[in-house]
């Protein structure tokens, strides 16, 4: 493998998507021997396939659990700014040092803690303890 060669393996890692000819430009080679070169590494072996490297997290998103505690006399007083959230699936209130139980289902994690922290902007929370789900069985 000579220097050129080298360069168009590393611009093929950083987008394997591009162009031939952006390629090209960018190691200084006419866009055929950049062709040649890649069928070349290709049937060498060097290059063994392409792929798409997908986010686990956006396949079938993330679920949690916030375990709620609040100051309020009633768990209905924090409801209905609960209720405005659409990720919210379930909210129980359950017997325990835990007030609320709620599950979430979204899209990411950064959807998770911006929810999180509307949670935490309700002035009658205390505390909230966030589980995510790792696996579900049923």
């Amino acid at each position: 493998m000579d220097p050129f060669d080298k360069a168009i393996l590393a611009e093929l890692r950083l987008d394997a998507r591009q162009p031939v000819a952006a390629i090209a430009d960018k190691v200084n080679l006419a866009r055929s021997s950049v062709s040649e070169r890649i069928k070349k590494l290709e049937q060498k072996g060097v290059i063994r396939g392409y792929r798409a490297q997908v986010q686990q997290s956006m396949l079938s998103g993330i679920s949690a659990y916030f375990e709620i505690i609040h100051e309020d006399k009633s768990c209905l007083d924090i409801i209905d700014a609960i209720r405005q959230i659409p990720e919210v699936m379930h909210c129980h209130g359950i017997s325990g040092h835990i007030d609320l139980l709620v599950f979430v289902k979204m899209d990411s994690m950064q959807r998770l803690h911006e929810i999180r922290a509307e949670l935490n902007e309700l002035p009658s929370v205390v505390k909230i303890t966030t589980h995510v789900v790792m696996n579900e069985w049923l």
